[in-house]
């Protein structure tokens, strides 16, 4: 019998082969239940993975140990634990989303870019599964190939541009990381992360252990000021592609945080701890003030990613239970909303053919149910009570107040500019007079966009209502980790 874990990664991967390798060969209708049938079934086989889940269990589960390389003690070792396990069933689910909402759309070698999203949801699933070093860093840069052809061969005017700088900037971080990996392994004799956690460090080792492994994270997320690449990768990728983008490939810096970074080298987070609040905070509040200056919707939209990502990284840096819950919390309720918003801009621009703000208003008039999602993500997006967006960073500003009441209030501050830009940019878009002709021929969304859209506000109200719904898989891993994080890993002299 094949394991599940394995089941989840290499299944959309192999729809993703058979798109590639018969385009020729079927007909676009054949190929498209190809692609729902890759991505429904990869959907379904990670469902089994939460509902076995135990959620007493300190331990990783589903593990899968094979042999691979052996000269260099590399070995294919899959497990799980409440770090990843809502994490792979989200990237399945938007993979699934992604499919169905580009369906009956007119992009070229439509088979080719279902395969590309397969390919890349097999890939992550492959991060968040691997508990080898050097099948992370595989999957890690593996992944990295189906998003540079999205926005390279299905993005913008200057797509080759922004998939350049998209892709610098990830792998000259993942080279450090590397670096830091084949130090580990010479010192542990394996590149089991097992083995990595109960490793002895020194202090300046360790440090330099954790710049490494940040400069890859932190591109990934990304925080300040490694950021620009993000709003130049947004706008020139395919909605798809940016749904993609700010639903899972934010969250994998965020998550290898909690699996590496951290857990490596706990005694130089803790010594870093200062520097990587401030920068949080920075992220936080910086890049929501840019989002207000922004005239371009996807940009908006981008750099409010950014921000709210901001809330992530102070939760897991502050190195407490609540603060790191909500900052897990808040990676999946930005997962459903940031996407939800793309996708509407999406929606828009396939009308009209422009995000500029300045070229829209009243669209109420046409399209009062898409309005009416667009208000309810928008909201969501500036931490409306009974929401997703407002539980996450709830529990982050209540777990920084723990720590310094000015953290909290530099932290809560950003609620009231979320809203700002949240309400500015609904303001002038849907209300108003409308100032360009292609409004006036705006036609309401479809039953599948009204689903699509229907189903991700669901799933934001239901988190926001039943937050325990994230925290009861992820509370004893978060116990475990802060347990973890308070004892130092320093040789004995």
């Amino acid at each position: 019998m094949v394991a599940p874990l394995t089941l989840a990664i290499w299944t959309p991967i192999f729809f993703s082969i058979l798109l590639i390798c018969f385009t020729n060969y079927f007909s676009k209708k054949i190929l498209s239940a190809i692609a729902i049938s890759g991505g429904l079934l990869s959907f379904l086989i990670t469902v089994p993975i939460l509902i076995e889940f135990n959620y007493e269990s300190v331990l990783f589960q589903f593990q899968e140990f094979h042999h691979w390389i052996l000269p260099y003690r590399i070995n294919y070792h899959l497990g799980v634990d409440g770090f990843s396990v809502p994490l792979i069933l989200l990237t399945s689910f938007m993979t699934l989303i992604v499919i169905f909402l580009t369906l009956k759309s007119e992009i070229k070698n439509l088979n080719y870019f279902h395969g590309a999203f397969l390919m890349m949801s097999g890939l992550m699933i492959g991060v968040f599964s691997a508990l080898d070093a050097i099948l992370y860093y595989i999957f890690w840069e593996a992944m990295l190939i189906p998003m540079f052809l999205i926005i390279g061969i299905w993005g913008g005017t200057n797509r080759i541009y922004a998939t350049i700088k998209f892709f610098l900037y990830t792998v000259l971080g993942s080279l450090l990381m590397l670096v830091a990996f084949i130090y580990l392994f010479f010192e542990a004799g394996s590149f089991s992360l097992l083995d990595f956690y109960h490793l002895p460090l020194t202090l300046p080792v360790q440090i330099l252990i954790f710049i490494a492994f940040f400069m890859a994270f932190a591109v990934k997320i990304p925080m300040w000021p490694v950021h620009t690449w993000l709003p130049d990768a947004h706008v020139e990728a395919p909605t798809a592609g940016s749904v993609i983008l700010a639903a899972i490939m934010l969250k994998l810096g965020g998550y290898s945080f909690l699996r590496f970074a951290f857990p490596i080298a706990p005694d130089a987070a803790n010594f870093l701890q200062p520097v990587l609040i401030i920068l949080s905070l920075i992220a936080i509040v910086y890049i929501a003030v840019i989002a207000l200056v922004q005239q371009d919707m996807k940009k908006l939209i981008a750099y409010s990613s950014i921000s709210h990502m901001g809330f992530v990284t102070l939760g897991i840096f502050l190195l407490i239970p609540m603060g790191v819950e909500g900052a897990y919390v808040q990676m999946i309720s930005h997962g459903f909303i940031s996407a939800a918003l793309f996708i509407c801009v999406g929606i828009l621009y396939d009308q009209t053919h422009s995000r500029q703000i300045k070229d829209y208003g009243g669209v109420i008039n046409k399209m009062p149910i898409f309005t009416a999602l667009v208000v309810f993500f928008a909201m969501a997006n500036s931490g409306l009570p009974g929401t997703s967006g407002f539980v996450g960073e709830f529990m982050v500003i209540m777990a920084s107040a723990q720590e310094s009441f000015w953290i909290a209030f530099i932290a809560a501050l950003t609620l009231l500019l979320g809203a700002a830009y949240s309400l500015w940019m609904v303001k002038r878009v849907f209300y108003g007079k409308a100032t360009n002709k292609a409004v006036l021929n705006l036609k309401e969304i479809n039953k599948q966009q009204i689903i699509i859209l229907g189903t991700l506000a669901s799933f934001v109200l239901i988190i926001g209502l039943f937050p325990f719904l994230i925290t009861d898989i992820t509370n004893v891993t978060v116990d475990n980790f802060v347990q973890f994080m308070n004892r130092s890993k320093l040789p004995l002299s």
